[in-house]
């Protein structure tokens, strides 16, 4: 994490600049730094600098061309912290834990494990119909070796169907939080439906036999499966890792501590008080909430990304046609 977190400082600290000073004070100066910053934190994510065209087809594309989730995706600052923040909630379940603990390699690797979560939800979101299922089949044939005895004595498989649910509704459900919290635009509630019902393709291909599709439906499955969530002492290995980092610089501290304090804003309740956070409104809302934006608007910056890339994809596609006879 020592490569992400410098880059995040960086571009956190110049990012704030930007709002703060008129742009003829930073020149030229900062242009360069941004250039740097957004190589470093594109290479450590392992994310091209050029981004692939995205799949404008409906009949070709996995999820349609105007589906919410193209756009909730699209913020990668608000997302890299709704990913920090499922991996916390994810290990609330005693089961999906189990298997992560003992067939994950995610303390030896984060890094890796993050590129392709991200690569996952990129071909599943912005790909090809063949793309998003060769994706799906791959997390598939490694489900399928994901087995064993939890530390609780029941047997968990990963392609249990009711597991790929609690693993998708954690992950989509702390994707859109964070959009809405820390992203660069607002969603309506008929568009939250919306997100839900697409996404809930992805469960049903990974395997799952029920996936909630709106709102009510998450809020009612999070009541049911509320008993069976905790913290074992696998979770919370798992949370003082995660909120550790691998960082040894203070500055490298400092960006991580910004990033996991917004992912932790994140989290339910009870989920804090499961894993042992500390749960003070106050302190999230007047500090921990401005932080984590200050932080996403100079990632945003310094990656120089698109307002709406799905929009702009849409205009470029508008203006190829336009020029064909």
């Amino acid at each position: 994490m020592t490569h992400i977190t410098e880059p995040l400082l960086r571009a956190t600290a110049l990012g704030t600049q930007v709002a703060l000073a008129p742009v003829r004070v930073l020149g030229t100066l900062a242009e360069g730094r941004r250039v740097e910053i957004d190589r470093d934190i594109r290479r450590s994510l392992g994310v091209s600098a050029e981004p692939k065209p995205l799949v404008m087809d409906p009949g070709r594309a996995f999820l349609h061309p105007d589906a919410v989730a193209r756009r909730v995706h699209a913020d990668l600052p608000s997302m890299m912290i709704a990913g920090l923040s499922t991996l916390l909630l994810q290990t609330l379940h005693p089961l999906t834990m189990a298997g992560v603990a003992e067939h994950s390699d995610y303390a030896a690797d984060p890094v890796g494990r993050l590129r392709r979560t991200s690569a996952f939800v990129a071909y599943t979101t912005y790909g090809t119909n063949e793309q998003a299922r060769d994706a799906i089949e791959a997390v598939k044939r490694t489900h399928v070796k994901v087995r064993g005895i939890a530390p609780d004595g029941r047997s968990y498989s990963a392609s249990d169907p009711e597991l790929v649910t609690w693993v998708h509704v954690a992950e989509v459900s702390t994707f859109l939080h964070s959009a809405q919290r820390f992203g660069p635009r607002r969603f309506t509630r008929e568009q939250c439906d919306a997100y839900y019902a697409e996404t809930s393709a992805v469960a049903y291909e990974l395997g799952a036999t029920w996936v909630p599709r709106s709102v009510d439906e998450v809020k009612a499955y999070f009541r049911r499966i509320r008993p069976d969530l905790y913290a074992g002492p696998q979770a919370l290995s798992a949370r003082a890792f995660l909120l550790r980092g691998v960082g040894t610089k203070p500055e490298d501290r400092a960006a991580y501590a910004v990033l996991a304090g917004a992912a932790v804003s994140l989290l339910p309740g009870w989920a804090k008080a499961e894993l042992g956070l500390p749960a003070i409104p106050l302190a999230d809302r007047l500090v921990v909430v401005p932080l984590g934006r200050a932080l996403t608007f100079g990632l945003r910056w310094a990656l120089t990304l698109p307002a709406d890339p799905t929009a702009c994809a849409e205009r470029r596609a508008d203006t190829e046609s336009d020029g064909k006879t």
